[in-house]
């Protein structure tokens, strides 16, 4: 915290303007060393705070660019030190040029995730907040981008904050009670509690419930398409995709390994997998991807089995109506350009899933197909003014483990155990709730966690 970090906070590629980003204490001083100002008057590290100054940044006498330097000072930035962050031109050779300028003189290079590592040592973010920064940068789709945002705004720190105040002040009564006895009862107060409790745990339940949301949101619906060969798998998705990813051929077994792809509906991601066709083969190659197919299946959130309507059905299809038990699944009846020879109604009674007509060919079915999945994974709009989504594997763990210990706040009430008990299981709850905050974790984790952030973040 003691040195000034400079690191280049743009992509790296050509482009209309590239920012090389300084924070410290020293940053005013590195600046005032490599800027000169168009008029030559007053120097840059005088200058009033928050204002933008045209100049040039020169190397000892050699000239490197053109820029704009905005002047932001402490506190009010967002690392809370003093920072500067110059506009060069973004070709990649003037940028590593002003950064390699930035460090001549006095700058150091910035570790991963160190600007927004400094902003929550600073205080000015809470751990929960800092990982939106880069959930934020991450976002696949409209859902993950507002829910981000609004966790960047505090909605997950607000939520445990309030459930952490009711904790402490339960833990601090209690340890006050048992220090001073006779000032301060704990008649009846076992069952004050229990409700309390029951409260808290409604609260983080709600917050769990959210996870599976928040995953798909931010990570997208693994979804697997599932047939035997030739059913129209691959034209299916080439179609969700709207290019030829895969070779689509009348031969059967054309799709050997699996194809993936991100696509976008209605603001959902869908990160597709294209598999082989699923049947009993002695290739060699076809049957690894079988079984990849299979292995993929068994950790999918969504099956897409295609049912080829214009042929009957055989001991193939039967195989993959087993693998959807328990899941997840829509069947396409595809081909419906053909004649058929299945029976729609005896399809879904079979597979217990349901059944959308579709053509691959024709482009017919795919909207229905949408608004399924839709329906599948989302109930209602979402709502973001005032519902909080966990969509942070690392929070949803901490939520679980502050859960687990006020059941057993409740198991000691149950059995009429000393009031310490309680308050050993709820301070264990308060604890592991301000993990998500980082306000119970240590310089490991921290650093963990930031070292998967990009350069200049």
């Amino acid at each position: 915290m003691s040195t000034t970090i400079a690191a280049i906070s743009t992509a790296v590629s050509s482009s209309g303007i590239g920012i090389i980003r300084i924070s410290g204490p020293e940053s005013m001083e590195v600046i005032d060393r490599i800027y000169r100002s168009k008029n030559g008057k007053k120097k840059i590290k005088e200058v009033s705070t928050h204002t933008i100054h045209y100049g040039y940044i020169y190397d000892k006498d050699e000239l490197i660019d053109e820029v704009l330097v905005m002047i932001m000072k402490a506190p009010r930035t967002f690392t809370g030190e003093d920072t500067v962050e110059i506009d060069c031109h973004g070709g990649v050779f003037t940028c590593k040029k002003v950064l390699e300028t930035v460090l001549k003189n006095g700058a150091k290079i910035a570790e991963p995730g160190e600007f927004t590592k400094r902003a929550f040592l600073n205080g000015r973010l809470d751990l929960s907040q800092a990982e939106a920064v880069m959930d934020v940068i991450q976002s696949k789709n409209e859902y993950a981008l507002k829910s981000s945002m609004e966790q960047l705004k505090g909605s997950v720190h607000r939520a445990i904050k309030e459930i952490r105040s009711k904790l402490i002040y339960h833990i601090a009564y209690i340890e006050s009670a048992l220090d001073d006895p006779e000032h301060i009862s704990l008649d009846g107060y076992a069952e004050e509690l229990d409700s309390v409790v029951g409260d808290i745990q409604f609260q983080i339940k709600h917050l769990l419930d959210t996870a599976e949301d928040g995953k798909i949101m931010q990570e997208g619906i693994k979804t697997v398409i599932l047939g035997k060969p030739n059913a129209g798998k691959s034209s299916l998705l080439n179609l969700m995709v709207g290019e030829e990813k895969a070779i689509v051929t009348d031969i059967a077994g054309t799709t050997r390994d699996i194809l993936e792809e991100y696509i976008s509906l209605h603001g959902i991601t869908l990160r597709i997998i294209d598999t082989a066709g699923i049947r009993d083969t002695e290739d060699i190659v076809e049957k690894i991807g079988v079984n990849r197919a299979k292995q993929i299946a068994d950790d999918a959130d969504l099956i897409l089995f295609v049912v080829d309507s214009s042929r009957k059905m055989d001991e193939n299809d039967e195989m993959i109506i087993e693998m959807l038990q328990n899941k997840n699944a829509i069947v396409l009846y595809n081909k419906t350009d053909l004649e058929s020879a299945v029976d729609i109604e005896m399809l879904q009674e079979k597979t217990g899933h349901p059944v959308i007509p579709i053509s691959a060919k024709e482009e017919r079915g795919i909207d229905e197909l949408e608004e399924k999945i839709r329906e599948m994974f989302f109930t209602g709009n979402i709502s973001f003014n005032d519902e909080v989504y966990i969509t942070n594997a690392r929070h949803k763990e901490a939520l679980r483990e502050a859960l687990e210990s006020l059941n057993m706040v409740e198991k000691s009430i149950q059995m009429g155990m000393p009031e310490d008990f309680y308050s050993i299981d709820l301070m264990s709850a308060y604890e592991n709730l301000g993990k998500i905050t980082g306000e119970s974790v240590g310089e490991d984790l921290v650093n963990e966690i930031f070292s998967k952030f990009c350069m200049g973040k």
